[in-house]
């Protein structure tokens, strides 16, 4: 699989750290201000399952709010949970879309995204085009994970370079650093606030690091190798075996310092 390859999803898989996972989305919206018109429109950019996108109906219950992703198997969850009229008089709905080639077709008041930009090489770049697609007051905002360099993908790249599989993940230039997306989204001429913060989940069960990244960040290495399970199997001893060793659990579960990356940047009225 060559690094431009999609992996596939498995929103079990994903879904089993939902409550960690979710939580920085909460963050995130709660630094969105008030959004214009009385029944906003909102993109959510890499939706997955959808149950964060549930979450924006509940903030903005007369939304018409639209998730997209590039995942069949992440969308066919989304439609079944969560499609459909919500409580307050809006409506939530999905769509295929590649975050790589989407451009809004028709003003938005918010468009967000949650750990998926770290997916999309030179997602920066694609900041004009989104914010363009702002109506005056609106919002770009999302979030991505900045802990490229802790132990769980140093080990995941140090292992795939030995396994022969140096193409399928993604380095520590996935994503930006802080002060990068907060010039980016100042050149747009955006009112921008940008953060970081270190989130330390508290995992259990048996390796509860290896069970996480399976969710997301080790997807391309097992999509690489769905057909060859001696290779897979071989792949996971090691990797099980050095996360042991970086993330030793405590009396009340195995730590896991996790970092993330924050944007909020509203648009000029």
């Amino acid at each position: 699989m060559s690094a431009a390859a999609t992996p596939t999803w498995d929103p079990a898989q994903y879904l089993r750290h939902a409550d960690h996972r979710a939580r920085p989305f909460t963050d995130l919206l709660a630094r969105i201000p008030d959004l214009p018109g009385e029944r906003p429109r909102v993109a959510d950019l890499g939706c997955g399952p959808g149950n964060v996108t549930a979450v924006l109906a509940e903030r903005w219950p007369t939304a018409h709010i639209t998730g997209h992703d590039n995942s069949a198997e992440m969308l066919d969850k989304a439609h079944v949970e969560y499609e459909g009229p919500t409580a307050g008089g809006g409506r939530l709905d999905f769509a295929h879309a590649d975050v790589r080639a989407w451009t809004p077709g028709e003003p938005y008041d918010l468009i967000v995204s949650n750990a998926t930009l770290q997916w999309v090489p030179g997602h920066a770049d694609r900041f004009g085009d989104w914010v363009r697609g702002l109506r005056p007051g609106g919002t770009f905002a999302f979030q991505v994970p900045g802990n490229f360099d802790a132990p769980s993908h140093r080990l995941m790249r140090d292992l795939a370079h030995r396994h022969g599989l140096s193409d399928t993940l993604r380095h520590t230039d996935a994503v930006l650093t802080p002060q990068d997306y907060l010039a980016r989204l100042a050149d747009l001429d955006c009112t921008a606030d940008v953060w970081e913060t270190t989130y330390i989940h508290l995992l259990t069960g048996d390796d509860p690091v290896l069970d996480w990244v399976k969710g997301t960040g080790l997807r391309p290495v097992l999509t690489a190798l769905a057909d060859a399970p001696d290779r897979r199997e071989a792949f996971l001893h090691d990797y099980r075996a050095a996360l042991r060793e970086a993330y030793p659990p405590g009396a009340h579960g195995t730590p896991f310092p996790f970092r993330r990356i924050f944007a909020v940047a509203r648009r000029g009225a």
